[in-house]
Parts: structure tokens; C-alpha cells; sequence
């Protein structure tokens, strides 16, 4: 996930990228917080600690003015820091935005169903774009210009994020990415517009991103972070839950 937001940074002028003690941050410079990130470096044994991880990284936001999240690997926190780590954060007016389960697969199995076909384009254009943000933005309940701030970047596609959007009858209906990086793919942006769920568009997605970068880049170990809709779908494809990945926001 790291490796991720560090490539939204990196294909922005207004992106930033920083090595800090025990902080990494990779900031976006963008409206939509959830990109103007930061987050843990290495474990976190005591409360102290955490507390002093946190006056780093908003130290760093403070000094630029932008709204901004920390995004952290609940498995990296010592048990009593993890029972705190609310209080922690709104000390530092940083609230819980959302706990999302951290799922992982060696290998997906395949499939249990026979899947609907979709017409599935890479994203690498403006009309490709324009649906790709279109999609996001209903599915996951965010500002068009948010999203399209974010993903509308020539450089983001060329760089190592690799979208896909599906068509149906030539209307746009779902998305999938991936970014593979050190022999792991990961998978973001799964989502199907409403009025097309729960008719196996999604699972179809999945497997279609997932063969181009075993295609791609001969890696077939994947990590994604779920919501609760997708928990269902992605644990019939072979994932587990190895961990919770909690986002703070101010």
C-alpha cells in the first residue's frame, strides 16, 4: 500500500515524498485527504511512541495547510497501543474514518460460477479516464473533482498504475487496478455501479486485472483491502484476513 500512494505522489507536481522517523509520507497535494497520506515505518511498542509518530507526521501537514490521513497496519501495534490508539489520534484532532480488513492470497482459486462477460478496457485515455472517475466517485461516495483530481493524471497510468474499466453493452459499469511491486500485486479501486451489483461484474474485474499482471509481471500473490461488501466475494476467491488497516482523517 505504501508502494501505491508513493506512486500517486510521485506523478504529481504537488506531490511529495518523505522518509521520516518511523513515518513514511506520501502526500498527493491534493483536496480528497485520503492521499495526502501518511504512514507507520515500523512497529510501535508504547503509547509514547505512537503519540510522538503522530506530532511528526502533523507536523509535516500543519507546515502546508492541507487536510490529510495516517493509514495504519493495525498488526504494527503493540496490543495496549492498539486499544488507545483512538484516544491517540483525537488528542491530534485525527478521528477514525475507517477499519478496512488487509486480505491476502498466495494464489486466487478459481472460479465457482461461470462469470458474465464484460468488454474490458485499460485506462489510457480521456473517455477511459472520464468512466474510471465516474464509477469511483458513485461507488465510493466521492467528490467527482476529488476523484478525478486524483486519477486524471497522464503520468499516474504511465508510471504503474494499471486501471480497468468494463463495459457493458457499451456503458460503463466497473472498475479494478492494480500496482504490482517487490513480487505482490496489489488491488484497489474494485467497484460496480449501483443498479449492476451483486451480478458477478466484480468478481469478473478481478480475475481479468489479476491475469494481466500475472501476465505482466509473473506474479500471482496479491493483497487487497476490503470493504465490508467485497469481504464475501474476494474470501470465495481464496483471500484471508492478515491484518486491519485503520484510517485516521482530520
Amino acid at each position: 500500500m505504501r508502494h501505491a500512494f508513493r506512486l500517486f505522489a510521485s506523478s504529481r507536481a504537488s506531490g511529495e515524498l518523505r522518509e521520516m522517523p518511523g513515518v513514511t509520507i506520501a502526500s498527493s497535494g491534493v483536496i480528497f485527504s485520503m492521499f495526502n497520506a501518511a504512514f507507520l515505518a515500523a512497529p510501535v511498542e508504547a503509547d509514547q511512541e505512537m503519540d510522538r509518530r503522530i506530532i511528526t507526521a502533523g507536523v509535516h501537514f500543519g507546515a502546508r495547510g492541507v487536510n490529510w490521513s495516517y493509514w495504519v497496519c493495525e498488526g504494527w501495534l503493540e496490543a495496549r497501543v492498539r486499544r488507545n490508539a483512538e484516544d491517540l489520534f483525537a488528542k491530534h484532532h485525527l478521528y477514525l474514518a475507517a477499519t478496512l480488513p488487509g486480505m491476502a492470497a498466495e494464489r486466487v482459486s478459481g472460479p465457482v460460477r461461470a462469470l458474465p462477460a464484460l468488454d474490458i478496457r485499460r485506462v489510457e485515455n480521456g473517455p477511459t479516464w472520464n468512466a474510471f472517475c465516474d464509477i469511483g466517485s458513485a461507488c465510493f461516495q466521492v467528490p467527482i473533482g476529488w476523484f478525478r483530481e486524483v486519477f486524471e493524471d497522464e503520468g499516474l497510468w504511465k508510471n504503474g498504475l494499471a486501471g480497468y474499466v468494463g463495459y457493458l453493452d457499451g456503458e460503463a459499469v466497473a472498475t479494478a487496478a492494480t500496482v504490482t511491486n517487490a513480487g505482490v500485486v496489489g488491488v484497489y479501486n474494485v467497484g460496480t455501479l449501483p443498479g449492476h451489483q451483486r451480478r458477478g461484474y466484480g468478481e469478473t474485474m478481478m480475475r481479468h486485472v489479476l491475469d494481466r499482471a500475472r501476465e505482466e509481471h509473473g506474479v500471482e500473490r496479491t493483497i487487497l483491502q476490503s470493504t465490508k461488501d467485497g469481504m464475501r466475494l474476494y474470501q470465495r476467491m481464496g483471500y484471508a484476513e492478515v491484518t486491519k488497516v485503520a484510517v485516521y482523517t482530520t
